[in-house]
Protein backbone atom coordinates (compact mmCIF):
# COMPACT_ATOMS: atom_id res chain seq x y z
CA UNK A 1 0.00 0.00 0.00
CA UNK A 2 1.09 3.88 -0.96
CA UNK A 3 2.37 5.27 2.07
CA UNK A 4 2.15 8.93 0.12
CA UNK A 5 0.03 11.39 1.88
CA UNK A 6 -3.22 12.54 -0.19
CA UNK A 7 -4.99 15.38 0.68
CA UNK A 8 -7.78 15.01 2.71
CA UNK A 9 -11.97 14.87 0.86
CA UNK A 10 -14.46 16.56 2.13
CA UNK A 11 -17.74 14.80 3.22
CA UNK A 12 -18.03 10.83 4.74
CA UNK A 13 -19.62 9.81 1.64
CA UNK A 14 -16.76 10.71 -0.65
CA UNK A 15 -13.72 9.66 1.99
CA UNK A 16 -16.22 6.22 2.68
CA UNK A 17 -15.50 5.29 -1.04
CA UNK A 18 -11.90 6.72 -1.04
CA UNK A 19 -11.38 4.56 1.94
CA UNK A 20 -13.25 1.37 0.67
CA UNK A 21 -11.71 1.59 -2.66
CA UNK A 22 -8.17 2.12 -1.44
CA UNK A 23 -8.88 -1.33 0.69
CA UNK A 24 -9.44 -3.41 -1.61
CA UNK A 25 -6.88 -2.29 -3.90
CA UNK A 26 -4.48 -2.77 -1.43
CA UNK A 27 -5.77 -6.41 -0.84
CA UNK A 28 -6.93 -8.19 -3.78
CA UNK A 29 -7.32 -11.43 -2.13
CA UNK A 30 -6.46 -13.06 1.22
CA UNK A 31 -7.03 -11.96 4.90
CA UNK A 32 -6.43 -8.27 6.64
CA UNK A 33 -5.56 -8.38 9.87
CA UNK A 34 -6.53 -5.05 12.13
CA UNK A 35 -4.60 -4.16 15.25
CA UNK A 36 -7.55 -3.03 16.96
CA UNK A 37 -7.61 -1.29 20.33
CA UNK A 38 -11.07 -0.64 20.29
CA UNK A 39 -11.12 3.49 19.61
CA UNK A 40 -12.37 4.81 16.72
CA UNK A 41 -9.58 5.17 14.17
CA UNK A 42 -9.21 1.18 14.59
CA UNK A 43 -13.07 0.21 15.05
CA UNK A 44 -13.60 2.47 11.95
CA UNK A 45 -10.57 1.03 9.87
CA UNK A 46 -12.65 -2.26 10.82
CA UNK A 47 -15.50 -1.24 9.46
CA UNK A 48 -14.18 -0.06 6.11
CA UNK A 49 -12.48 -3.53 5.90
CA UNK A 50 -15.52 -5.67 6.89
CA UNK A 51 -17.11 -3.28 4.04
CA UNK A 52 -14.45 -3.27 1.58
CA UNK A 53 -13.49 -7.33 2.07
CA UNK A 54 -16.29 -8.54 3.49
CA UNK A 55 -15.85 -9.92 7.28
CA UNK A 56 -15.01 -13.66 6.50
CA UNK A 57 -11.59 -11.56 5.49
CA UNK A 58 -10.79 -9.22 8.31
CA UNK A 59 -9.69 -10.22 11.65
CA UNK A 60 -9.61 -7.72 14.57
CA UNK A 61 -6.41 -8.00 16.80
CA UNK A 62 -6.77 -6.76 20.45
CA UNK A 63 -3.25 -6.75 22.15
CA UNK A 64 -3.93 -7.93 25.72
CA UNK A 65 -1.13 -7.11 28.51
CA UNK A 66 -1.00 -5.05 31.95
CA UNK A 67 -1.23 -1.59 30.10
CA UNK A 68 -4.91 -2.38 28.88
CA UNK A 69 -7.46 -0.84 31.25
CA UNK A 70 -9.93 -3.48 32.05
CA UNK A 71 -12.80 -1.13 30.77
CA UNK A 72 -11.47 -0.32 27.06
CA UNK A 73 -10.85 -4.47 27.13
CA UNK A 74 -14.58 -5.18 27.37
CA UNK A 75 -15.40 -1.88 25.09
CA UNK A 76 -13.18 -3.34 22.98
CA UNK A 77 -15.38 -6.58 22.40
CA UNK A 78 -18.83 -5.13 22.42
CA UNK A 79 -17.81 -2.65 19.16
CA UNK A 80 -16.16 -5.24 17.61
CA UNK A 81 -19.18 -7.20 17.87
CA UNK A 82 -21.65 -4.44 17.06
CA UNK A 83 -19.56 -3.98 13.83
CA UNK A 84 -19.42 -7.66 12.92
CA UNK A 85 -16.01 -8.38 12.90
CA UNK A 86 -14.16 -11.47 14.57
CA UNK A 87 -12.33 -10.34 16.97
CA UNK A 88 -9.17 -12.39 18.58
CA UNK A 89 -7.11 -11.83 21.67
CA UNK A 90 -3.17 -11.33 21.45
CA UNK A 91 -1.44 -11.24 24.29
CA UNK A 92 1.79 -9.91 24.40
CA UNK A 93 4.56 -8.86 26.83
CA UNK A 94 6.22 -6.20 26.14
CA UNK A 95 6.45 -5.31 30.29
CA UNK A 96 9.26 -8.38 29.96
CA UNK A 97 11.05 -5.65 27.02
CA UNK A 98 13.63 -3.86 28.64
CA UNK A 99 12.98 -0.44 26.08
CA UNK A 100 9.58 -0.15 27.40
CA UNK A 101 9.97 -0.94 30.52
CA UNK A 102 12.60 1.60 30.87
CA UNK A 103 10.31 3.67 29.98
CA UNK A 104 12.53 6.18 27.55
CA UNK A 105 10.04 8.79 25.17
CA UNK A 106 10.35 5.83 23.01
CA UNK A 107 8.25 3.29 24.73
CA UNK A 108 5.69 3.22 22.32
CA UNK A 109 8.03 1.91 20.01
CA UNK A 110 8.33 -1.29 21.80
CA UNK A 111 5.07 -1.63 22.54
CA UNK A 112 4.35 -1.37 18.70
CA UNK A 113 7.24 -4.08 17.70
CA UNK A 114 6.26 -6.89 20.34
CA UNK A 115 2.40 -6.57 19.30
CA UNK A 116 3.82 -6.89 15.46
CA UNK A 117 6.24 -9.17 16.13
CA UNK A 118 3.84 -11.50 18.02
CA UNK A 119 1.53 -11.11 14.61
CA UNK A 120 3.90 -12.02 12.46
CA UNK A 121 5.69 -15.41 14.05
CA UNK A 122 2.78 -16.56 15.47
CA UNK A 123 -0.72 -15.30 14.10
CA UNK A 124 -0.24 -14.43 10.46
CA UNK A 125 0.26 -18.22 9.09
CA UNK A 126 -2.19 -19.63 12.05
CA UNK A 127 -5.01 -16.95 10.75
CA UNK A 128 -4.20 -16.91 6.80
CA UNK A 129 -3.43 -13.30 7.14
CA UNK A 130 -1.88 -11.71 4.04
CA UNK A 131 -1.44 -8.41 5.19
CA UNK A 132 -1.63 -6.37 8.69
CA UNK A 133 -2.81 -3.06 9.02
CA UNK A 134 -3.89 -0.09 12.15
CA UNK A 135 -5.39 3.06 12.56
CA UNK A 136 -2.76 5.65 12.10
CA UNK A 137 -4.62 8.96 10.52
CA UNK A 138 -3.58 11.84 8.78
CA UNK A 139 -3.47 14.01 11.80
CA UNK A 140 -1.71 10.91 13.82
CA UNK A 141 1.22 11.57 10.58
CA UNK A 142 1.90 14.49 11.94
CA UNK A 143 2.55 14.12 15.38
CA UNK A 144 6.12 13.99 16.87
CA UNK A 145 5.14 12.02 19.49
CA UNK A 146 4.37 8.76 17.80
CA UNK A 147 7.36 6.24 18.52
CA UNK A 148 4.98 3.53 17.25
CA UNK A 149 5.01 4.16 13.77
CA UNK A 150 8.70 3.29 13.16
CA UNK A 151 7.45 -0.40 14.33
CA UNK A 152 4.74 -0.05 12.24
CA UNK A 153 7.13 0.58 8.87
CA UNK A 154 9.51 -1.89 10.38
CA UNK A 155 6.89 -4.39 9.98
CA UNK A 156 5.23 -3.47 6.82
CA UNK A 157 2.34 -2.56 8.77
CA UNK A 158 -0.82 -0.76 6.35
CA UNK A 159 -1.47 2.67 7.10
CA UNK A 160 -5.02 3.13 4.88
CA UNK A 161 -6.39 5.83 6.80
CA UNK A 162 -3.63 8.02 6.68
CA UNK A 163 -2.90 7.21 3.09
CA UNK A 164 -6.36 8.06 2.36
CA UNK A 165 -5.87 11.44 4.12
CA UNK A 166 -8.13 10.76 6.51
CA UNK A 167 -8.12 13.23 9.40
CA UNK A 168 -9.67 12.97 13.27
CA UNK A 169 -12.60 14.68 12.47
CA UNK A 170 -13.26 12.69 9.18
CA UNK A 171 -12.71 9.13 10.88
CA UNK A 172 -15.51 10.45 13.42
CA UNK A 173 -17.83 11.46 10.89
CA UNK A 174 -17.79 8.37 8.47
CA UNK A 175 -17.67 6.39 12.14
CA UNK A 176 -21.18 8.34 12.91
CA UNK A 177 -22.74 8.16 9.14
CA UNK A 178 -21.86 4.20 10.09
CA UNK A 179 -23.10 3.81 12.95
CA UNK A 180 -19.87 2.32 14.69
CA UNK A 181 -20.38 3.22 18.55
CA UNK A 182 -16.91 4.63 19.51
CA UNK A 183 -17.22 7.42 17.16
CA UNK A 184 -17.48 10.06 19.88
CA UNK A 185 -15.11 8.12 22.37
CA UNK A 186 -12.26 10.26 24.08
CA UNK A 187 -8.40 9.26 22.71
CA UNK A 188 -7.89 6.31 25.56
CA UNK A 189 -3.96 5.99 25.57
CA UNK A 190 -2.34 2.63 27.08
CA UNK A 191 -2.05 2.94 31.24
CA UNK A 192 1.83 3.48 30.89
CA UNK A 193 1.12 6.54 29.35
CA UNK A 194 0.40 8.00 33.14
CA UNK A 195 3.80 6.72 33.98
CA UNK A 196 6.57 9.64 34.16
CA UNK A 197 8.84 9.11 31.02
CA UNK A 198 12.42 7.51 33.15
CA UNK A 199 10.12 6.11 35.61
CA UNK A 200 10.07 2.65 35.33
CA UNK A 201 6.78 0.62 34.26
CA UNK A 202 5.57 -2.31 36.50
CA UNK A 203 2.35 -4.31 36.52
CA UNK A 204 2.00 -3.19 40.27
CA UNK A 205 2.12 0.67 38.98
CA UNK A 206 -0.29 0.14 35.78
CA UNK A 207 -2.91 -2.10 38.01
CA UNK A 208 -2.95 0.48 40.46
CA UNK A 209 -3.86 3.47 37.56
CA UNK A 210 -6.22 1.01 36.21
CA UNK A 211 -8.63 1.01 39.60
CA UNK A 212 -7.79 4.54 40.26
CA UNK A 213 -9.54 5.34 37.25
CA UNK A 214 -12.13 3.35 37.04
CA UNK A 215 -13.05 5.32 40.54
CA UNK A 216 -12.95 8.58 38.42
CA UNK A 217 -14.56 7.56 35.79
CA UNK A 218 -17.39 6.01 38.24
CA UNK A 219 -17.91 9.49 39.62
CA UNK A 220 -19.34 10.63 36.23
CA UNK A 221 -16.44 12.41 34.49
CA UNK A 222 -16.33 11.94 30.79
CA UNK A 223 -12.58 10.95 30.38
CA UNK A 224 -10.02 10.91 32.95
CA UNK A 225 -6.39 10.15 33.37
CA UNK A 226 -4.54 9.29 36.96
CA UNK A 227 -1.31 10.51 36.46
CA UNK A 228 1.09 8.15 38.83
CA UNK A 229 3.99 9.79 40.54
CA UNK A 230 4.94 7.67 43.60
CA UNK A 231 2.57 7.87 46.45
CA UNK A 232 0.84 11.02 44.40
CA UNK A 233 -2.45 10.76 41.89
CA UNK A 234 -2.35 13.44 39.90
CA UNK A 235 -5.73 13.08 38.29
CA UNK A 236 -6.67 14.83 35.15
CA UNK A 237 -10.34 15.63 33.94
CA UNK A 238 -11.88 17.43 30.65
CA UNK A 239 -11.65 21.02 31.76
CA UNK A 240 -15.25 21.97 31.66
CA UNK A 241 -15.93 19.36 34.09
CA UNK A 242 -13.88 20.45 36.60
CA UNK A 243 -16.49 22.67 38.32
CA UNK A 244 -17.95 19.65 39.77
CA UNK A 245 -15.41 19.04 42.34
CA UNK A 246 -16.94 22.04 44.09
CA UNK A 247 -18.54 19.30 45.50
CA UNK A 248 -17.60 17.92 48.90
CA UNK A 249 -18.81 14.63 48.35
CA UNK A 250 -17.45 13.98 45.11
CA UNK A 251 -14.09 14.85 46.69
CA UNK A 252 -14.40 12.62 49.32
CA UNK A 253 -15.31 9.75 47.04
CA UNK A 254 -12.63 10.26 44.67
CA UNK A 255 -10.05 10.22 47.70
CA UNK A 256 -11.31 7.32 49.21
CA UNK A 257 -11.28 5.57 45.88
CA UNK A 258 -8.08 6.53 44.23
CA UNK A 259 -6.09 6.02 48.43
CA UNK A 260 -7.99 2.62 47.93
CA UNK A 261 -6.54 1.70 44.56
CA UNK A 262 -2.99 2.45 46.30
CA UNK A 263 -2.04 5.75 46.41
CA UNK A 264 -1.19 7.75 49.65
CA UNK A 265 -2.30 11.58 47.77
CA UNK A 266 -4.53 12.92 45.41
CA UNK A 267 -4.10 15.81 43.60
CA UNK A 268 -6.29 17.19 41.01
CA UNK A 269 -4.29 19.01 37.73
CA UNK A 270 -5.98 22.44 36.70
CA UNK A 271 -4.99 22.18 33.23
CA UNK A 272 -7.43 19.38 32.74
CA UNK A 273 -6.91 16.42 30.47
CA UNK A 274 -3.58 16.47 28.43
CA UNK A 275 -2.79 14.85 25.61
CA UNK A 276 0.66 13.65 25.49
CA UNK A 277 1.56 15.19 28.75
CA UNK A 278 4.59 13.07 29.38
CA UNK A 279 6.32 12.66 25.63
CA UNK A 280 5.48 16.31 23.96
CA UNK A 281 8.05 17.78 26.49
CA UNK A 282 11.11 15.63 25.63
CA UNK A 283 10.41 15.19 21.94
CA UNK A 284 9.96 19.20 21.55
CA UNK A 285 13.28 19.15 23.60
CA UNK A 286 15.07 16.82 21.05
CA UNK A 287 15.58 13.86 24.02
CA UNK A 288 15.14 10.30 23.51
CA UNK A 289 15.48 9.01 26.66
Amino acid sequence: MSTTPVPPCDGADSMAERLIAHLRKALPSGRLGVAYSGGVDSALLCAAAVRALGADRVLALLAVSDSLASRERRLAHATAESIGVPLVEVVTHEGEVAGYADNGADRCFFCKNELFTVIDEQLAAQYGLAAVAYGENADDRMRPDRPGARAATAHRVLRPLADCGATKTQVRALARAWGVPVADKPAAPCLASRVPHGDPVTAEKLHRIDAAEDVVLAAGFSDARVRHHGPVARIEVPADELGRLADAALRRRLVEGVRAAGFRFVTLDLAGIQSGAFTLPLVAAGRHD
